[in-house]
């Protein structure tokens, strides 16, 4: 297949083109510089001639960066207005398939429900941002599947990538109460899943990214710290979270427990799911 793909000079992306090629498909990377096809997701629809399918990964970064209004526009208007200009260029004759990223922030804040593909959307920021992008990506006429990613944990990147400072510091520890669930994926897991939804024709609509086994904040924070053989005594309240990180500690202190059904049901299997030896691996 000749698959293109946006974001994929990303974290997430350039793993997918990787294995995508391992696996004997033609990539085309969409982007604003170092592309195959230049594509200002703001400006316009993209060029999808000869495309088998489209993997559509870009959006302004969520976690870095206080949430002004201004970023805050950034992140819904990268997601749900370039998702419309993508779906716009869908015309017969084009791509077939269609794998859209979304996120768990689309159940928002949760507690212990446990969430399947099923379950209703939030009505937080984030949830919003997700329902619209989702909406968006079902207007393109093709096979749509939307993966709704977790925490994504592998080498050199990522959320672990800002972790790891100071935990090998010592200075980790739970966040606020720490009793917020994280539902995480290995990339290794999210790249091999997002192929998996362009190349089986039965998979269609909303997937869970997530690990069979979702933790809490302080189960993650101690089973860190005995990876890197660090202690984990030093807590940030909730008050602090919130002073360093501004509107983004609802995210950092709220949490979605995510059991992923619909992968399960399609043939897909996840290589990492459990936490300890996903992170031994990661760092070894």
């Amino acid at each position: 297949m000749r698959i293109g793909i946006t974001g994929a000079s990303g974290f997430v992306g350039r793993r997918v083109a990787e294995l995508a090629r391992e696996k004997g498909h033609a990539v085309v990377r969409f982007g604003r510089t170092n592309a195959d096809r230049m594509w200002e997701p703001m400006a316009g629809p993209p060029d999808l001639r000869d495309l088998d399918a489209v993997v559509h990964l870009a959006g302004d970064p969520v976690a870095e960066g206080r949430w002004t209004r201004s970023k805050m526009a950034r992140i819904r208007d990268s997601r749900v207005v370039g998702t419309r200009h993508l779906a716009a260029s869908f015309k017969p004759g084009g791509p077939k398939v269609l794998v859209s990223a979304s996120a768990i922030g689309y159940y928002g804040d949760r507690a212990d429900e446990e969430l399947t593909e099923d379950s209703a959307p939030g009505s937080d920021f984030l949830a919003e941002v997700c329902k619209g992008w989702e909406d968006e990506a079902k207007k393109a006429s093709a096979r749509v599947s939307l993966i709704r990613i977790g925490i994504v944990l592998g080498p050199g990147g990522g959320a672990l990538a800002k972790m790891l400072t100071p935990f090998k510091l010592g200075l980790g520890g739970r966040l606020a109460s720490g009793r917020q669930w994280m539902s995480w994926v290995h990339r290794e897991d999210l790249a091999a899943l997002i192929l998996h939804a362009v190349e089986t024709d039965a998979v269609s609509g909303p997937l869970l990214a997530t690990a069979p086994n979702p933790v809490t904040n302080l189960e993650f924070t101690k089973t860190l710290g005995r990876v890197l053989g660090r202690p984990t005594i030093l807590p940030m309240p909730r008050w602090q979270v919130r002073l360093i990180f501004g509107k983004v500690a609802q995210v950092l202190c709220g949490g979605q427990r995510c059991k992923a059904a619909r992968p399960a049901a399609s043939g897909f299997s996840f290589k990492h799911p459990d936490l300890e030896p996903a992170l031994r691996a990661i760092l070894s």
